[in-house]
């Protein structure tokens, strides 16, 4: 199953591809709709370095998004109080209308290309996913580096000839 990082890769790609497209008529580009994302579900607790960590992008990256959806009146930045060189973000108001429309659109799109796949293969699907997910997420620099070497010697084992 080499190819299965590939696969899940690409797949979680162009999905949110398609999303993307779908969105796009609100004025939200992929950046946008993915923090607005991030924040709804983090319920006006996140710090940027912590909607940055979610999302998977880089702090000064989420920076420059916050300033376009600060300016657009999506959100808005304040002190944290346990920390007051931290920034929390926070949605505006008038972005439940438009997360209502993300959600709507996303649900849409999930339906269509789910549609003729069993209810079991996706119980089983989520439930793979989420055990690589966790793995991934426990796996440390040492662990990550000794499963690699393992990789390693056994594709050197198989690739020596047979005696």
């Amino acid at each position: 199953m080499e190819k299965l990082g590939l696969l899940l890769s690409d797949t979680a790609r162009v999905w949110r591809t398609k999303l993307d497209r779908r969105l796009r008529p609100l004025g939200l580009s992929q950046g946008k709709w993915t923090t607005l994302v991030h924040l709804a579900r983090g319920a006006d607790k996140l710090t940027q370095k912590e909607v940055a960590a979610r999302i998977g992008i880089e702090e000064p990256t989420l920076a420059g998004i916050l300033d376009r959806l600060q300016q657009d009146g999506w959100v808005k930045r304040k002190s944290a109080s346990h920390d007051r060189r931290c920034k929390t973000v926070h949605l505006q108001r008038r972005t439940a209308a438009v997360l209502d429309r993300i959600f709507e659109t996303a649900q849409v799109l999930r339906h269509e290309l789910l549609a003729d796949i069993p209810q079991r293969d996706l119980e089983t699907c989520a439930r793979v996913l989420t055990r690589i997910r966790e793995r991934a997420e426990e796996v440390s620099a040492g662990a990550s580096n000794a499963v690699v070497n393992d990789v390693r010697q056994r594709r050197s084992k198989a690739s020596e000839p047979a005696s």
